[in-house]
This record gives C-alpha cells, sequence and structure tokens, in this order.
C-alpha cells in the first residue's frame, strides 16, 4: 500500500525525464522526510499530511526543481509586454475600426450594417492582438530562458511632465477627429457628390485621381492618426520631428502640384461652379488658387517647425521654460 509521501514523490517526479527521476526521487524524499522530522518533533499527529501541505502542489515544486516557470510570461518580459500591447491596441484597433466603417460605407451598406461591422471589427482585432502578442513573448520568453532583451537604464526614465502636458489626451482626440472628418469627407465627395442645378450629380475631386493619388492621401491620413498616437504615447522627439517633415512633404507636395497644374479638381464640377457665379470667375479662381497653395505652403511649414520646437523643448525643459 502506498503513502501519501510515495504518492506525492510520484507526482513530482512524473513530470521530469527518465534519466533524472532516481536522482530526483532521492532529493525529494529527503525533503520530505525533514519536514516530517520537523512535524513530529513539533508533536503533529498528522505530521506526514502537515509536511506535504507546507511543501505544496507537487507539479509546482517539480517546476522548481526543474528551473520551469509557471507563468506565460515572466517578470522580464511583463512590462515590455504590456506596454506593447497598450500601445498596439490603441493605434490599430481604432484604425482598422476606422477602416472598415469606411469599407463598409463604400459598399453600401445600412448604419446598422456599418456599426455592427465596426463593433465585430474591434473584437476581432483585440483578440487577434493580445493573442498574438502575447504567444510571441511566449516564445520569447521560454527561448531566451528569462533573460531580459532589453536591460533598463537611468536613460529610459521619463521627462517630468511640463504644465502644458495636461492638454496631450485633448489634442490626440482633436487631431484624430480632425483627420476622420477628413478621410470621411475624402470619400464622401465620391458617393454624394455636388449636386448641380439641372439635377446632375459630379464628385468634386478628379476622378483620375482614384488611380493612385486619391489611395495616397488615404494612406498619409492612416499614418497621421499613427503618428498622432505616437506622439500622444511617446512624447515628440527628434526622430518623431523627422517623421513629421516627411508626412508634410507627402501631403503637401502632390497637393499643391495638383492643384497648380489642375489635376485636383473635377473639371466638370469647376464648370458647374463657374456657371453659378459672376462674370469674375477667372479672376476669383486665380486669388482662390492663391490663397489655397500658401495655404498648404504656410500650414505644411508652421507644422514642421512646431514639431522640432516641441522636440528641443522635450529635450531641453529648462531652457526652453527660461526663454
Amino acid at each position: 500500500m502506498t503513502t501519501l509521501t510515495d504518492r506525492y514523490v510520484w507526482a513530482v517526479v512524473r513530470t521530469a525525464p527518465e534519466k533524472q527521476r532516481p536522482e530526483l526521487e532521492q532529493e525529494v524524499r529527503g525533503l520530505v522526510a525533514d519536514a516530517i522530522d520537523a512535524r513530529l518533533e513539533a508533536g503533529s499527529p498528522t505530521a506526514e499530511r502537515d509536511a506535504l501541505v507546507e511543501l505544496g502542489d507537487p507539479l509546482a515544486l517539480a517546476a522548481r526543481y526543474a528551473d520551469r516557470p509557471l507563468t506565460l510570461i515572466g517578470p522580464a518580459y511583463y512590462l515590455l509586454w504590456l506596454r506593447l500591447l497598450k500601445l498596439l491596441l490603441a493605434i490599430v484597433v481604432p484604425l482598422a475600426v476606422v477602416g472598415i466603417g469606411i469599407g463598409q460605407f463604400v459598399a453600401g451598406a445600412s448604419i446598422g450594417a456599418i456599426i455592427g461591422s465596426m463593433i465585430g471589427g474591434a473584437i476581432q482585432v483585440t483578440v487577434n492582438l493580445g493573442f498574438w502578442t502575447t504567444v510571441a513573448f511566449v516564445i520569447m520568453d521560454r527561448s531566451t530562458r528569462g533573460a531580459p532583451i532589453v536591460t533598463w537604464s537611468p536613460d529610459q526614465l521619463p521627462e517630468v511632465p511640463s504644465p502644458t502636458q495636461h492638454s496631450a489626451l485633448g489634442q490626440l482626440i482633436a487631431s484624430v477627429a480632425f483627420l476622420t472628418l477628413f478621410l470621411v469627407a475624402l470619400v464622401w465627395q465620391q458617393f454624394n457628390p455636388y449636386l448641380t442645378g439641372s439635377g446632375e450629380v459630379l464628385p468634386v475631386l478628379n476622378q483620375d485621381l482614384w488611380t493612385f493619388w486619391i489611395p495616397w492621401f488615404i494612406a498619409l491620413i492612416v499614418a497621421e492618426i499613427g503618428f498622432a498616437f505616437a506622439i500622444y504615447f511617446r512624447g515628440w522627439s527628434y526622430p518623431l520631428a523627422g517623421v513629421n517633415v516627411l508626412l508634410n512633404l507627402a501631403f503637401a507636395v502632390p497637393a499643391v502640384w495638383l492643384w497648380v497644374t489642375g489635376g485636383l479638381l473635377n473639371p466638370e464640377f469647376v464648370d458647374a461652379v463657374a456657371q453659378h457665379t459672376d462674370e469674375n470667375f477667372a479672376e476669383a479662381w486665380h486669388i482662390t488658387s492663391i490663397v489655397v497653395v500658401v495655404s498648404l505652403v504656410v500650414i505644411a511649414t508652421w507644422d514642421v517647425i512646431d514639431g522640432f520646437y516641441n522636440a528641443y523643448r522635450v529635450r531641453h525643459p529648462r531652457l526652453s521654460a527660461t526663454s
């Protein structure tokens, strides 16, 4: 008849490789015997049971002997996993929801279908992000045996928030809201176009742009939304200011070129507008063109300067505070 000790020892050693079992069994039996002796000296009438309770779950004891973690993600990677998952959820899920909504809208779905698809898509993207990110970190934790790939140093300490940083969330919401409205308007003008006095419908933008430039601008808007989240979570830096330069150039240069060459607006739309204005349309259009081009250049230039200024303030908080 087997004793509680025999059953406990077997529960511990059965998960070990065959060659290691004899040595592990002797060690565990010695550990159990010492615990029982300590209980007997204390006068316990149930020394064996009390000793096994003190030693705990045999699988946990076996894991300690095998140096096998009992967590999916150990402490060396947990914080990195948590930060990355939060960042991915904050960026990818909203972008996916917006993309699904636009796709359903373009397909002519009803409002209920659009909302349902967006909710379902958000849940699906969230689950997939959580699952695959966790799987990647579990594999990383097991393959490196808990050795961190990133060593913490004081250089990673965040800057002390300035009094103006309390508005960062508001700026993020405003940026995402504006960019989302711009994205919707870009698609909306195609499917809910300008209606002329004769009942003819005319898209505002040149239809030839759908072959390249409108998808280009849509991709830029999505990138700008991601950039807004990056600024919110990481704060301004010189590398991000450089990315801001590229984004502004990628938008302003094609927009100015298309406007100047007359390739941005639908020619039929321009003619329809001209018919509803007075004889000075050519002069008014010339002035409008100048205003549009100058505005695009000024806005892009100001945004670039503002980006580098914000990066400078983050890098030199004391100097910027005294200036």
